[in-house]
């Protein structure tokens, strides 16, 4: 059974526990979903009213594209449990003997990676959410509208959980291409987000 196939008091009494993962990768994942799944409720909730029958294709345009994001970031927490499992057992590799110093340094440096780049995404789906958010807030449901600012609340700390993530990985790597890349493509992501959320944070309260 995968860890969104538990119930939630199982996932949260793991990410409690000492175990090594589920941890905050997980948890921006789960963050960037459950904004994505507001984005669709408020969709949900336009669907099929008269009120707002001349935006309902652009509903569901929208629909569509909060539930695809909804099934990334569900993936990407089972995808960051793994790459997490896959750092720890490289760091529990034998480091008896030179040979196997270097082995288990090797095969940390390449989970690293992977321990890098799933956040990475997790981040550049987050930011996905972020921008369908204001769409939902001015064209769904006026009843559903605080559910829109909730939703970009949870996406961008989806966000810059994730990209917590990414830079504690990147402390210890040493490829240092690699980490001027992931690194600026980090920053992108990051670049204007806070304003978006003020924006549309401040749209929903303007309509309450």
């Amino acid at each position: 059974m995968t860890l969104t196939d538990k119930p939630i008091t199982n996932f949260l009494d793991e990410l409690a526990s000492n175990a090594p993962a589920p941890g905050g990768g997980s948890v921006a994942a789960l963050s960037g979903a459950l904004g994505a799944a507001l984005v669709s409720m408020v969709c949900n909730l336009t669907l099929g009213k008269k009120a707002y029958a001349d935006v309902q294709d652009d509903i569901k345009d929208l629909l569509a594209q909060s539930e695809a994001l909804r099934q990334q970031l569900t993936d990407l927490l089972e995808e960051d449990v793994k790459a997490y499992t896959g750092y720890s057992k490289a760091a529990k590799m034998p480091r008896a003997t030179d040979e196997e110093k270097a082995a288990r340094a090797t095969a940390m440096q390449a989970a690293l990676k992977v321990a890098t780049d799933v956040p990475l995404s997790i981040a550049e789906t987050a930011v996905k959410v972020m921008d369908l958010c204001m769409t939902a807030a001015q064209k769904g449901s006026k009843w559903a509208v605080s559910d829109a600012g909730v939703a970009v609340l949870m996406a961008e700390a989806a966000l810059r959980s994730a990209a917590l993530n990414v830079l504690i990985n990147l402390g210890t790597l040493r490829d240092q291409e690699f980490v001027a890349n992931r690194r600026a493509k980090l920053e992108s992501l990051l670049a204007g987000r806070s304003v978006m959320r003020d924006e549309i944070y401040d749209y929903v309260v303007s309509k309450l």
